[in-house]
Parts: C-alpha cells; structure tokens; sequence
C-alpha cells in the first residue's frame, strides 16, 4: 500500500536524500546513525555490503546523486519500503533503488537497500 501520510513520505525522503549527500557519506557518525546495526545493500555492482563495510575511512564514497520518482510503502508498523529513481552524475548512469526502512530507538534507519542499473 502507498503511503498516504504526507509528513512521513517526506521525512523517509528526507533520509534518503541525506544519503546521497557527500557530507553525510563520509562522515563516519552520520552513517551510524543513519545505518541500522544490521544493514546489508545489494549494490548496482552485484556486491554485498554490510554496515561494517560502510565504517571505513571515506564512509560509502562521494559521488553527485539525486532522485526522482519517490514512493513510500507499508510493510508493517514499524517498516517501509522506498522505491526511487537515481541519477549519478559521477558515474553516468541511473538506477532503481528500493531500502528498506525501520522505526527502532526513536528513529528511522535503513535496514536494507537495492540499487538495480537501469536499461537506458
């Protein structure tokens, strides 16, 4: 089911944006917070990252991203699913994005994402 409520869409995509920030892939802290302690990401590439692998020196790397067509998704209470559309500048291409989304602590975290190349 779509998500309806305004205000939760927005924050969700809020959250995705802040991921596709430079400041906030590098910035060690920003990703923790971000990142649920069991974070995995089926990447464009076809490898498997975990939140471990984002907490190195230089975070998840810097690239020019945005995205386009945002959806949200009931999965549960306390689970969304977004799906988008992005654009990476720095490597010239687009991809379908889905993550996953968990209420834990107080807050929103990512608790797994998807980037599939998308066919010209």
């Amino acid at each position: 089911m779509i998500v309806e409520d305004t205000e939760l869409k927005a924050k969700i995509q809020e959250l995705e944006e802040a991921l596709l920030k430079p400041e906030v892939r590098v910035d060690i802290g920003k990703l923790d917070e971000l990142l649920h302690d069991e974070f995995f990401e089926h990447g464009s590439s076809g490898v498997v990252f975990y939140k471990k692998d984002c907490m190195g020196e230089g975070g998840v790397g810097v690239r020019e991203m945005r995205l386009f067509d945002f959806e949200l998704h009931f999965l549960g209470e306390d689970a969304l699913l977004a799906t988008y559309v992005c654009v990476d500048k720095t490597r010239g291409h687009q991809s379908i994005r889905s993550s996953i989304w968990k209420f834990a602590d107080g807050r929103w975290q990512m608790f797994f994402h998807q980037g599939t190349l998308k066919k010209s």
